[in-house]
């Protein structure tokens, strides 16, 4: 057994759940781990602070991890372990030239996200937010022919942009509503589309033709920016528009003139910029435009699982061993 002195340190930039905790505690002679104990984020001067001098970090989406973060940390740092499946907070050139290793969590919130997408899509296509409003205030009187009328699935055209892991789950789930016709775009066809009956077909048919377009792409530099005043133009103006990808894909300067000229009909969101919108935000007028805070895989299995796999990520690193699921970059 290893010496305190001879210890790995750790740095953790939040509370996590427990049972990535459990595994952190039980690797005896391994690491000593210290931790901004809080819910919110780290204080920028407190993450510089605390990783001096680290084996290892354990971050989240919300931790930008760039070169004087990995300055800070110096040349013991070899393993960045991330919760998340995202990881455009990590400048991955700059951990690249260093050699450290990236662990991140794909794969475990697959199915809470796709699910999450599906209830923001049917919420936002059936008015739910603005029904709880109107019972809530009063508003629900007689009933009336077309009030709060919204759209359904079944006979529809659903697009989803990038078929993914995540991008794939939301098709499963959505296609026994009754769907008509499953589009797809992205860098190339996809083998398992066949399962949902999927179309490959070029970005501007997907937009077009579809009556609920589902964004569940990467960041990458082709695609920020991605839906833009141009994109929203050759929407049906019947159409739904959802994200549950990353937020920058969106101009949301775009698709607040969308919504509010009534090109098209209403838009869900799980991801913007920033992270929390504010809350004077113009989207957060508008009543065909709902927004959640980025809740993707918040079920209390799948964030379990998570801080799991991000200490086993960690560990692997660590030793020098395998990780389960370490980023190739």
């Amino acid at each position: 057994m290893k010496a305190m002195g001879e210890l790995m340190k750790v740095f953790i930039t939040r509370r996590i759940p427990q049972e990535g905790m459990k595994i952190l505690s039980g690797a005896t002679g391994v690491c000593e781990v210290s931790q901004w104990d809080s819910d919110e984020p780290v204080p920028r001067t407190e993450l510089l602070r605390g990783v001096q001098g680290a084996h290892g970090l354990v971050c989240l989406l919300s931790d930008k991890i760039d070169a004087e973060v990995l300055d800070a940390a110096g040349p013991n740092l070899k393993v960045i372990s991330t919760m998340s499946v995202g990881f455009d907070h990590l400048a991955l050139d700059e951990i690249k030239k260093r050699g450290i290793r990236v662990g991140y969590t794909p794969d475990v919130l697959t199915d809470a996200t796709a699910e999450l997408t599906v209830a923001l899509l049917l919420a936002t296509a059936r008015r739910l937010p603005e029904g709880v409003e109107e019972v809530k205030s009063g508003g629900w009187s007689s009933w009336k022919p077309l009030w709060l009328c919204g759209y359904g699935l079944s006979g529809s055209t659903v697009g989803v942009i990038g078929l993914g892991r995540i991008g794939m789950a939301i098709a499963q789930r959505l296609v026994p509503f009754g769907v008509k016709r499953l589009l797809y775009t992205g860098r190339a066809a996809k083998a398992h589309a066949a399962e949902v009956n999927g179309e490959f077909v070029p970005l501007d048919q997907l937009v077009s033709e579809s009556d609920f377009i589902v964004v569940s792409c990467s960041l990458t530099p082709e695609t920020q920016g991605l839906c833009d005043k141009a994109f929203f133009s050759k929407m049906k103006k019947t159409a739904v528009f959802i994200n549950s990808s990353r937020g920058a894909v969106v101009n949301q300067e775009d698709l607040y003139e969308a919504l509010s000229g009534g090109q098209i009909a209403a838009a869900g969101l799980d991801v913007t910029t920033p992270e929390p919108l504010p809350t004077n935000h113009p989207l957060l007028s508008l009543k065909n435009c709902v927004v959640l805070p980025h809740i993707g895989s918040a079920t209390y299995s799948t964030r379990g699982v998570m801080s799991a796999l991000t200490a086993q990520n960690l560990l692997g690193g660590l030793q020098g061993s395998d990780m389960p699921s370490e980023l190739s970059f």
